[in-house]
């Protein structure tokens, strides 16, 4: 891989950046999300190359197997609705979460509180938007009383948690190894097996995203140093191949072919094998690897790995959303059109979010900070001998 180098950005802009970057990528890939790249060549007369409206046209309503979501004309999926949910638990507990905070704060967010809907057009319940795997967190968690910590267990193994864990990467920024602790915390209460390694390794990659100097390889480079097994196996399949294109249309049949050994699902996203989705040490998310693939095929251009990952297909929006934070989190500037059509079109302001979480992300390092020098200071007591260094 050839290393390119983003220019530096402040705290704020880079989370500004992850986080406008994830919702627009969510926005682009909804409405093509489930089909293979050829049917959305077939469907748009080619390839996407910025907002579209739904599959079906004005038939979204009734029209299965979307029906009753409006995906496309900007407006964003539940991927974005479960970060900013996320954010919201953030800006209340202010410091670093674990699956006590999901239990706490998150389930009751999506259970209480009704918000905007893009999809469906109308004020609801985030639960009544959430895919089953989301809807799996209030049913153990509230209803079934487990402990959070292994509620996660038993569920669909798929993307869900990955899918809104850039903010835990923002919090760690610049910090990879305790972004994935972190990451993998939280996301028991609600993934086990590759599905709960895939948030802590894609946490992991924003954080390093932000780190100044950051690179595509770096970011996979830290990346593969925290994965484990099929995760860390299908990582570097697919980095592998991408790193031989510089455009996301040659890539789109390699990568597939790359990550199709660990990926459970098979080759009919609509028909899942019946192995589907179960826990294994062998195996992978399709999402993340390729998100990373198309950062890497992109050189870290926002657009570049954004349009790849929603040609890509299958379950684009969350590559795209994952695609998207990377990209943003590097630096990449989110284009200001996308942006605007799908903060107006989803009724979202996406900038809020993202400044109130630079500044629980800098409460939340001033108190590590305090806590690393109490610790520095009591271990020099005890050992006897000032610190090292």
């Amino acid at each position: 891989m050839t290393p390119k180098r983003v220019e530096m950005g402040t705290l704020d802009e880079r989370i500004t950046g992850a986080l406008v970057g994830a919702a627009v990528g969510d926005a682009l890939g909804g409405p093509v999300e489930g089909y293979t790249p050829e049917q959305i060549t077939e469907r748009h007369g080619g390839r996407v190359h910025g907002v579209v409206g739904p599959w079906n046209g004005d038939a979204w309503r009734t029209a299965r197997p979307i029906a009753p979501y409006h995906k496309g004309d900007g407006h964003v999926t539940d991927d974005t609705l479960m970060t900013h949910a996320l954010i919201r638990v953030y800006t209340t507990v202010r410091d670093h979460l674990d699956a006590y905070a999901v239990a706490g704060h998150l389930v009751p967010d999506l259970m209480t509180a009704p918000r905007w809907i893009p999809e469906l057009e109308s004020e609801a319940l985030p639960l009544q938007r959430i895919f089953l795997a989301e809807k799996w967190l209030v049913a153990r968690l509230h209803y079934g009383h487990v402990d959070p910590r292994e509620a996660g267990t038993g569920n669909i193994v798929n993307c869900g948690a990955a899918m809104y864990m850039a903010p835990v990467g923002l919090v760690n920024a610049a910090n990879p190894a305790g972004a994935y602790t972190e990451a993998l915390d939280v996301a028991g209460a609600h993934q086990s097996s590759y599905g709960r390694e895939a948030a802590g390794v894609l946490a992991a990659g924003v954080a390093e995203a932000c780190a100044p100097g950051a690179t595509p390889d770096s970011v996979v480079t830290a990346c593969l140093d925290l994965a484990k097994d099929g995760t860390r196996d299908a990582i570097e399949a697919v980095c592998e191949v991408a790193a031989r294109h510089s455009d996301f249309e040659s890539a789109l049949r390699p990568l597939r072919e790359a990550v199709a050994p660990y990926d459970t699902v098979g080759p009919d996203y609509r028909a899942p094998s019946l192995g589907a989705r179960r826990p294994s040490r062998l195996h992978s998310i399709e999402e993340l690897p390729v998100a990373l693939g198309m950062l890497v095929v992109s050189g870290g251009d926002f657009r570049h790995a954004v349009l790849g990952s929603v040609n890509y297909g299958r379950d684009c929006d969350s590559i795209a959303t994952m695609a998207g934070a990377l990209a943003g989190a590097l630096g990449s500037e989110v284009p200001h059109d996308w942006a605007k059509t799908v903060a107006e079109s989803s009724r979202l302001d996406l900038h809020a979010p993202a400044a109130a979480l630079a500044e629980v992300t800098r409460e939340i390092f001033d108190r590590d900070v305090r806590g690393r020098r109490a610790h520095e200071a009591a271990y020099t007591a005890l050992a006897g001998t000032p610190c090292s260094g």
